[in-house]
């Protein structure tokens, strides 16, 4: 006679519950109650008074000014992540790994930093400082410094995204492409291009993000005059220093609502991408 064994019961574990926990207490102290704090503040007074704030003329030509940072570093960093991914990802060539490093650069330099290496370029006493003054050009303090400072802090995203997706599909259809008589563009515009859109996407969506949001090198360079070189963040700042709070939570509100729309961007791009690369690698197993 055989004496059947209890079921074994396996002991739920109360360490996946403590981190979960964990990290619901972290984002709530960090980034879900002082962000609904902002909108709070905002809208404390009612709809009317925040899109009053809404309507003063430097939130106005703050707002402008962070547009059009975004329209010129945007598309510059774009075809600059472009060719860098491609050459980066499709040849192999001394110095490879250093050039990977150096495009990687600026998310270990602090934006004050970057700002004061420029200052230290372009600035007055800066080394192309007398040429510059001679030639009537004016960097520092003004929109193009403005610019280099976005375009230096938002540089990798787009090779960072393009660079994993390029390895990933491989060059076995820029190949056959090739093959079949098609040139170098014909085969970059309607083979690679396709493969990489979505990664493509994504990293300009990123570096549209960080553009828009930039606030230590921007505030270096631009002396943050209000009306001429103020940004969002820098009037949001400046806003709140002077203790016009309304209208400081007020732009804030707009950054924050930029950065919600971004993440619902991105989501998707993810999504897409990673369907992107599940196929192509069911194709190639093929």
């Amino acid at each position: 006679m055989t004496i059947a064994k209890p079921p074994l019961t396996k002991k739920k574990s109360w360490v996946p519950t403590a981190l979960i926990l964990v990290t619901i207490l972290y984002l709530g102290l960090v980034l879900i109650i002082p962000a609904a704090n902002v909108f709070y503040q905002a809208f404390a007074s009612g709809l009317g008074p925040f899109l009053k704030n809404l309507q003063e003329k430097e939130f106005l030509h703050a707002a402008w000014m962070t547009l059009m940072l975004a329209l010129v570093t945007v598309p510059i960093n774009t075809v600059f992540g472009l060719c860098a991914a491609w050459a980066i990802a499709r040849h192999h060539f001394p110095g490879r790994a250093l050039l990977l490093s150096i495009i990687d650069l600026p998310f270990s330099v602090s934006p004050v930093v970057a700002g004061l290496m420029l200052v230290l370029l372009y600035g007055r006493n800066g080394w192309l400082g007398p040429w510059l003054q001679e030639a009537d050009i004016r960097i520092i303090f003004a929109f193009p410094g403005m610019v280099l400072a976005t375009a230096f802090v938002s540089l990798p995203f787009v090779a960072r995204e393009v660079i994993p997706v390029l390895e990933e599909v491989g060059m076995d259809q820029d190949e056959a492409a090739q093959t079949l008589g098609a040139s170098e563009w014909q085969t970059f515009w309607r083979v690679t291009l396709p493969n990489i859109r979505w990664g493509l996407l994504y990293g300009v969506l990123l570096t549209n993000a960080r553009a828009m949001g930039e606030f230590g090198a921007v505030a270096v360079v631009s002396g943050n005059i209000g009306g001429k070189t103020q940004s969002l963040p820098l009037f949001v700042e400046e806003a709140y220093k002077n203790y016009a709070t309304q209208s400081s939570y007020a732009a804030a509100v707009v950054l924050a609502l930029l950065a919600v729309i971004t993440l619902i961007f991105k989501e998707i791009l993810e999504r897409k991408t990673r369907r992107k690369l599940r196929n192509a690698q069911t194709a190639l197993g093929e």
